[in-house]
């Protein structure tokens, strides 16, 4: 019989048949799982997650969705493939399948930015299993993020700028050399704030399919399936504990951040300074700091009434 360290990496095999990388880290009672960006990014922003929690009793589950980079990646060019796994729908019950297949349950689900997506999702569909939520860089709508980035667009680009590039996007011309580099620098601005904090790659690790799927060509360009997705009429339903943490120069509105935290019934909000969309890689000592105290104090209170 085969026993695996329950620290360490192991695929899991979904009911479909494709397999997903998972890796758990670190001691403790707290159970944390991870949902990565996108749609189609990886796990590795939470690579040290384990190793900066440790102070407050957390162990932490990260893994690649299925079509990303470590896990079994379908051939979406196939219509069926698409029809049956670019949904939410079957995203969330993914995040179901790793909980079951690892053997977690009463636990903390973290999403950052796509991910929040999914764990809005999951909390609303499979709340009876977690203690609490971490919404991390994510609103609970497309429509408020689509008027802000733009917004911001206007803000760092001169009018000719923001000109050429809404006629690159009504052509699709999206290889344009001049429209790839603006595209580049709201990344080096508000995707990342630091100056190069990210994960770097010899070569891309995102799954663009999926992405493209989903999002479109990038940030600005919200032409996939995706654009139409709104909770703001149901978060109210969210009963668990929730930490709703945000960049103080993102590209998610703050305004919804705070409007959510007065919407979702047991919800804290917190902004971190001289971050931006990666918030855990622009400012890594304030954003674990809080987020550790959150889990560790909310961990011992007695668990909130399911009336």
């Amino acid at each position: 019989m085969v026993k695996l360290n329950p620290n360490g990496t192991r695929f899991v095999t979904l009911p479909n048949g494709y397999h997903l990388w998972t890796q758990t880290q670190g001691q403790g009672q707290i159970r944390l799982m991870t949902l990565h960006g996108g749609p189609g990014g990886t796990n590795e922003v939470f690579e040290n997650f384990a190793q900066e929690l440790a102070p407050y009793g957390v162990r932490v589950t990260r893994y690649d969705q299925l079509g990303s980079f470590f896990s079994d990646q379908p051939d979406f060019s196939d219509p069926a493939n698409q029809k049956r796994f670019l949904n939410i729908d079957y995203y969330v019950d993914e995040v179901e399948n790793v909980r079951q297949q690892l053997g977690i349950d009463h636990f903390y689900l973290l999403g950052q930015s796509w991910g929040g997506v999914l764990a809005i999702e999951y909390a609303l569909k499979y709340g009876e299993h977690l203690k609490g939520l971490i919404l991390s860089s994510m609103i609970d709508n497309l429509d408020e993020y689509l008027v802000n980035i733009n917004k911001i667009r206007e803000k760092m680009f001169s009018p000719e700028d923001v000109a050429y590039m809404q006629q690159i996007e009504a052509r699709h011309a999206f290889d344009d050399a001049k429209y790839q580099a603006l595209v580049s620098e709201l990344g080096e601005h508000y995707l990342h704030h630091a100056a190069d904090p990210q994960p770097r790659h010899l070569i891309s690790t995102l799954a663009t399919p999926v992405y493209h799927y989903f999002q479109g060509d990038n940030e600005f360009v919200m032409v996939g399936t995706l654009k139409n997705w709104d909770r703001r009429a149901d978060i109210h339903r969210i009963t668990v504990p929730t930490y709703l943490t945000f960049g103080g120069h993102e590209t998610m509105p703050l305004t919804a951040a705070e409007r959510m935290a007065k919407t979702i019934p047991h919800a804290t909000l917190h902004v971190t300074p001289n971050a931006g969309h990666g918030q855990m890689l622009d400012n890594p000592t304030d954003y674990f700091s809080h987020l550790g105290q959150w889990l560790a104090q909310t961990d011992a209170k007695p668990p909130l009434s399911a009336n």
